[in-house]
């Protein structure tokens, strides 16, 4: 389906001159050519503001994931919970949203770069290389979370406007596909040119942070093969080991405003909304509390005669007697976040306690991926320092194998992430959840199922694709999930 609506927003943001509601009209006058002299700076800061919404939101019409990794439950939808997903069409509008609000923005945009004459001069056409490079990573993270929530989805088929019953292509082979055109944008990036400017809502366009950007996500891909391919994980990810973030000042942050309509979505729906929707559970406060984790302060409100008290998972509850989540993340400016340092540095502990060759111990990474996350919520390396001096924290005396020390730590970290928190647990198997009332550790969801939308109208591909994962279940595991 063609886009037709460009969002008042970044024209305000990026071009005041774009208020003029003529303009407006005259450029969704064509519904079958809208990008008509609409500049590809718009669609692309539409598309990243969209991502990182989507990322940033816990509504529970569209994300979920922090209840699938039992940070919160709520007091009143036990549904999302117990994993009933299909009465608020879920799966529908997370769907939708990547698909039609960023994606298509991302492939106008590079529709426009291509504007005859609108790139001359090798400055000029540096430039346009930098930007088609960069649109090239974030169409690969967006497709990379579609493929690791739903398994096959259209890719090769799925921005023809003309097309409205695309088929759906192996996941494995998307993955495969977008490791590539990951190398392909990386060898494009040239850091002695600029980019998208301020145009550029996460890195200002600064070409050398997306050169960064690049190469972590090609390790967090790499990554995710690692169990199933682990040849070609090895491979890619020592290729790119030495190019990651290199400190919490590369994270790929979106800075919202304290002012509506740009602030973050969270605070719409924790703070605005007036609701009360929304508490800490058991799963997350327990585990916090036997650490006695300085982060709690931070993550968590409300303490109960001095105590964090976290609600039942997926039995209800009430609100004012249960902690909630703290301050911090009731503010309408706090950042949102899509791909950071802390998350990278455990991936390469990891890498590493697999044997691959990415220049450090699992230990090393495993210190500094703690340390990151303290700094990143504003706590001190002194504080992080006495953290994994405790025994339950160190890396060589902490329980289990490099799986449970890793994925504990880094479900920790990713406090704020639900969807790359559901991902590294799936991808871990730590730690271990609570069972929701009357259901069973087998019941948490592995995937989403596909959207109603696709039975109504392509379900033959939808069909021919649940049939190719082996059911179109919430417990069917993806290809790359195999404990």
């Amino acid at each position: 389906m063609k886009k037709y609506i460009i969002t008042g927003l970044m024209c305000f943001i990026l071009f005041a001159s774009c208020s003029n509601d003529e303009k407006l009209s005259e450029l969704n006058s064509d519904p079958k050519n809208p990008t008509a002299n609409v500049p590809d700076q718009l669609f692309f800061s539409n598309a990243q503001r969209n991502l990182v919404d989507m990322n940033s939101s816990i509504s529970i019409n569209s994300n979920i994931f922090r209840f699938l990794t039992q940070y919160v439950s709520s007091p009143i939808y036990t549904q999302q919970s117990q994993y009933n997903f299909q009465s608020r069409t879920i799966p529908s509008t997370y769907w939708r949203t990547l698909y039609r609000d960023v994606l298509i923005d991302l492939k106008y945009a590079k529709q426009e770069l291509e504007t005859p004459g609108a790139y001359v001069s090798t400055t000029e056409l540096k430039i346009k290389d930098n930007r088609f490079a960069i649109i090239e990573l974030l169409e690969s993270y967006t497709m990379g979370q579609l493929v690791d929530t739903f398994g096959d989805v259209p890719y090769s088929e799925a921005l023809d406007g003309e097309n409205l019953t695309p088929k759906y292509d192996d996941a494995s082979g998307i993955y495969q596909d977008l490791l590539i055109r990951i190398d392909n944008a990386l060898l494009l990036l040239d850091a002695d040119f600029g980019s998208y400017g301020n145009a550029d809502l996460i890195y200002g366009g600064d070409t050398e942070k997306w050169i960064r950007f690049g190469n972590s996500l090609k390790i967090k891909l790499a990554m995710t093969l690692s169990d199933v391919n682990p040849s070609l994980s090895k491979s890619l990810v020592e290729e790119a080991a030495s190019f990651v973030f290199q400190s919490n000042e590369d994270n790929a942050v979106l800075a919202y405003d304290a002012s509506p309509p740009a602030n973050n979505p969270l605070w719409n729906d924790l703070v605005l909304s007036g609701r009360s929707d929304y508490f800490m559970a058991n799963t997350i406060v327990d585990a916090l509390n036997e650490l006695e984790d300085p982060r709690r302060d931070i993550f968590f409100s409300n303490p109960i005669n001095g105590e964090y008290v976290g609600g039942e998972y997926g039995a209800g509850g009430d609100f004012d007697t249960t902690s909630q989540f703290g301050d911090m993340f009731t503010e309408p400016d706090l950042p949102g976040n899509i791909l950071d340092y802390s998350e990278i540095m455990f991936l390469m502990a990891d890498a590493s306690a697999r044997g691959f060759d990415v220049g450090g111990t699992p230990e090393d990474f495993y210190n500094e991926a703690i340390k990151a996350s303290f700094t990143f919520w504003g706590l001190t390396e002194s504080e992080a320092n006495d953290y994994l001096a405790k025994p339950e924290v160190a890396y060589a005396t902490a329980e289990g194998d490099f799986k449970q020390k890793i994925g504990t730590q880094m479900w920790i970290a990713l406090f704020n992430r639900g969807q790359e928190s559901w991902l590294q647990w799936r991808r871990f198997d730590y730690p271990v959840l609570n069972e929701a009332p009357q259901l069973t550790l087998e019941d948490i969801p592995v995937r989403l199922t596909y959207p109603i939308d696709e039975q109504n109208r392509n379900n033959a591909n939808r069909e021919s694709a649940a049939n190719a994962i082996g059911g179109d279940q919430l417990t069917t595991k993806l290809f790359w999930d195999l404990n």
